[in-house]
């Protein structure tokens, strides 16, 4: 008899993660659910809370009565450390940076795929599985794994997983990639999946009622320092309260007073100073992206074309990349874009296939 084929399942406690594991079971793998304690939180605290997160108590008890419906085997896992330094740390330094970082796809990259796939080493198994809608295909011809959007337009999540690498992608299943939301929500429901009604988490785990500025404030309150919100020339036009509460295109909360609506256009960490201008020039085309993973082929040396997007809610746009070595490029969008912000990422797209993506790390004025 061929012995089944064993896969760690992350386990978030939501459908998503629940029907991948029920799916996978279904195919014939071993499935192990595991649900990892990411942030530190005392149990009053959690029961104040009015959002719950993807990886909080009450969603890792979820993922166990989950693993009790499905019959397989549940475990809890404490990545708090790894998750601090590689995410928390990251996301708190950049803000006071200046930049606006995207802490999902960090975690992905250093905890979901990196931590969790070594993990899943130590336990023998043979792969790792996520609720992402994306997919993961090998090209016979490049002789290399592909990440491709997932077919449902409204919740393709491959722009958070560029950073994946060949062998991430070659341990990795996500069979929700072919599946619509609500066919999964339909999956779940018919298998009597008590998270079959359970809402998504929408704000990031470590800050579950959205307000990045109040956190940001109270870990490091020494680093908040005011000062001056001026224009292109220059000008002074009114105090801002310290660069953590601001972000590219930012209209409210400048309180200036102004014959035209103004928005920040640019964040200067050396000067500390919020430069604002109007709608028209929060728009550009050109910028520098860094630390790119390039997924589609080894490495890109020629100039080519794409589709551009440079946030998850942001659509997609046709630009020129201009390679400057193997983890740099010069982007140049073909029309003006809105609010290309430091710290967010840039993932390029051939159709559905991810060629790869990086950090926008400087705007051209």
């Amino acid at each position: 008899m061929m012995k089944k084929r064993k896969v760690i399942v992350a386990m978030s406690g939501g459908v998503d993660s629940s029907v991948t594991a029920a799916l996978l079971k279904e195919k014939g793998y071993e499935v192990i659910g595991l649900t990892y304690n990411l942030w530190p939180s005392d149990d009053s605290n959690l029961q104040r809370r009015k959002h719950e997160t993807c990886c909080g108590f009450r969603a890792r008890m979820d993922a166990h009565q989950v693993a009790i419906k499905l019959n397989i085997s549940h475990y809890m896992a404490d990545y708090r450390e790894i998750f601090k330094k590689t995410v928390v740390e990251y996301f708190c330094n950049e803000y006071f940076e200046g930049r606006t970082p995207n802490p999902c796809i960090r975690c992905n990259q250093y905890v979901k795929f990196g931590y969790l796939l070594e993990h899943a080493k130590k336990l023998g198994a043979d792969f790792i599985a996520t609720g992402h809608y994306a997919r993961i295909v090998y090209d016979e011809k490049k002789k290399r794994y592909l990440l491709k959007k997932g077919i449902d337009p409204k919740k393709d999540q491959s722009y958070f997983l560029y950073t994946m690498s060949q062998e991430q992608l070659s341990k990795t299943l996500m069979p929700l990639g072919e599946y619509t939301k609500r066919k999964v929500r339909e999956i779940a429901r018919n298998l009597g999946l008590p998270v079959a009604w359970r809402a998504e988490s929408q704000e990031i785990c470590f800050i579950p009622d959205g307000n990045y500025s109040e956190f940001l404030a109270k870990i490091r309150p020494n680093d908040v320092k005011p000062g001056p919100i001026i224009n292109k020339r220059g000008e002074i036009l009114g105090q801002h309260k310290g660069i953590i509460y601001y972000t590219i295109g930012q209209r409210k909360g400048l309180e200036i007073s102004s014959e035209r609506p103004l928005y920040v256009i640019s964040i200067d960490k050396k000067t500390n100073t919020i430069v604002v201008g109007e709608d028209k020039e929060v728009y550009r085309n050109e910028f520098i992206v860094e630390e790119i993973n390039w997924i589609m082929e080894e490495k890109k040396e020629k100039p080519f074309k794409a589709k551009v997007k440079i946030r998850y809610i942001h659509p997609e746009a046709d630009a020129d990349i201009i390679p400057m070595n193997q983890n740099r490029a010069y982007v140049r969008f073909l029309t003006p874009q809105r609010a290309i912000t430091p710290g967010q990422s840039a993932v390029f797209y051939d159709g559905d296939i991810v060629i790869g993506g990086g950090v926008i790390k400087e705007v051209k004025s």
